[in-house]
């Protein structure tokens, strides 16, 4: 079975980190998997130590990631030298990229309408990433529609602030949620 799926049905809730300073509450949560949304080509191999002694499944967002090219040799750098669990990325070339180095893929896509959230299967079904993280997270009534088209698993991320926010993703088919409030990886 896929490792992100294994972790999310033991807690389907992701740690977003914007900051250096949340890796240690990340790190401490009862979270399974942590997207490292912050840091930069210097800061990146520590952080991803911190969270992996942790025994945390770690994405570093590719986009995010400073100082750093948006190509297969970023890509060849980062798998060997911070040795992440996989990527995650708007960018279809990337996913492409992360896969064939054996990293652990997720395409984040933004909806602005409905004709993005066509654009979205069609993407996700050529790119076939292992995960679609679909923003924002709190349009239950897309995310249904969308989980029952695509075969590809999804993630609800984005303007997540309560609890019912992530019940309602995950009763629309979501297999997981990602927030950055700190107060919800508790739960």
């Amino acid at each position: 079975m896929n490792p992100i799926l294994d972790r999310l049905d033991q807690n389907p809730v992701i740690a977003a980190v914007r900051s250096r300073e949340e890796i240690g509450r990340a790190a401490s949560s009862p979270v399974e998997a942590v997207f490292l949304l912050c840091g930069d080509i210097l800061t990146v191999k520590e952080d991803v130590l911190s969270l992996r002694q942790a025994g945390k499944l770690i994405f570093v967002h590719m986009d995010l990631l400073g100082g750093i090219g948006r190509d297969a040799a970023a890509m060849d750098f980062l798998a060997q030298t911070a040795g992440p669990d996989g990527i995650i990325s708007t960018r279809s070339q990337m996913i492409r990229c992360a896969k064939e180095r054996g990293l652990l893929t997720i395409q984040r896509f933004f909806l602005l309408d409905s004709q993005s959230a066509a654009m979205t299967a069609e993407t996700a079904a050529a790119s076939r990433p292992d995960l679609a993280e679909i923003m924002p997270g709190i349009c239950p009534r897309v995310l249904k529609k969308l989980s029952r088209q695509m075969k590809t698993p999804l993630i609800a991320g984005g303007m997540i602030e309560e609890k019912e926010d992530i019940l309602a993703a995950l009763n629309a088919g979501a297999k997981g949620v990602s927030t950055s409030r700190a107060a919800l990886w508790d739960m």
